[in-house]
């Protein structure tokens, strides 16, 4: 059998993606903070397709709790309750408008949420990975300052973990919440590709790969928005005129079925190293922004990333030191 584990599983793209693996007999792990939303996707996606659906409690925010959730499954496989994963979906997150707010550990929260939290994840669970496994990473058009989408939510600034990390402390003016969000992506995207060239000296099959959903306004993306706001980006005349602008524009259900034929198609597993994108009923592979190809930025916002969410020795996996 198959087994997946999801972030953010029980919702939007995740959830969606979730289906899609279910009725392709592939057992699953949805890791996330709503208890009793990912018990009732699992028993759905259970009774609908008699796959195996383990949940297992995660925030991506906290570093406490991403260290808890990694022991936890780690313990699950050396008990033989869960086969070795054969792909790990980075795909929860979050835009946080209003306020700059501070994770558990001190950190901004969007930097903490889609990154910090993920970083560390892949570093824990990455000896749980079967040969050839996957490991994807949800990201963001708005990632790439040249495009529309990058333009339109707010330009991603220098991925430095450091400074996004304590981003509007010390007195500072912090960034605006879509630059914030923005960014978070753009490192996304990097620790993606830093990842492949790891993986790749070190002569590891597993593989990993970045995904852009496009913009989907049926998920929670646009939650803190007003509810007139929320409720036009759903509308088919906003779809048309994103699109007219030159938006990067899909639905769940496509996006959702992207990520898992990313995750699990045959055709995919060969592509690491590479960014995806749904746009408009097409999954393509295409160039993400041109500073996400920077290597020495790369390696440092890793090697940044590590000293944050304080990786020991005992914990780095040894092909990614």
């Amino acid at each position: 059998m198959t087994t997946i584990l999801i972030t953010g599983g029980h919702s939007g793209i995740g959830l969606a993606a979730a289906r899609t693996l279910a009725a392709q007999n592939i057992d699953l792990v949805l890791a996330g903070r709503g208890s009793e939303r990912m018990r009732q996707a699992a028993e759905e996606l259970h009774a609908a397709h008699g796959v195996t659906v383990t949940t297992l409690t995660l925030d991506t925010s906290s570093l406490a709790s991403v260290r808890t959730a990694a022991a936890q499954f780690r313990t699950t496989i050396e008990a033989g309750e869960i086969d070795p994963l054969d792909a790990l979906l980075c795909n929860a997150g979050g835009r946080f408008d209003g306020e700059v707010t501070y994770s558990p550990d001190g950190y901004e929260t969007t930097f903490a949420t889609n990154c910090l939290g993920h970083f560390l994840f892949v570093e824990l669970l990455l000896p749980c990975l079967a040969e050839r496994g996957r490991i994807v990473y949800t990201a963001s058009g708005t990632h790439d300052p040249d495009s529309m989408d990058g333009k339109a939510v707010g330009t991603a600034v220098e991925p430095d973990a450091v400074a996004l990390a304590y981003d509007g402390k010390s007195g500072g003016k912090a960034l605006s919440a879509g630059k914030r969000y923005s960014t978070s992506k753009l490192c996304m995207v990097m620790y993606a590709y830093e990842l492949d060239r790891r993986l790749r000296r070190a002569g590891s099959s597993v593989a990993s790969m970045s995904f852009d959903p496009g913009s989907v306004p049926e998920t929670g993306f646009l939650r803190g928005m007003p509810k007139p706001i929320q409720w036009f980006s759903k509308t088919s005349v906003m779809k048309w005129m994103s699109k007219r602008i030159g938006l990067i524009t899909s639905d769940v259900e496509f996006s959702g079925a992207s990520l898992a034929a990313i995750a699990a198609d045959p055709a995919h597993a060969n592509d690491s190293g590479k960014y995806f994108q749904a746009n408009d009923g097409t999954l393509s592979a295409v160039r993400s922004s041109r500073i996400s190809y920077d290597e020495q930025r790369a390696a440092k916002l890793w090697d940044d990333s590590k000293q944050l969410v304080h990786l020991t020795a005992e914990e780095e996996p040894a092909q990614l030191r």
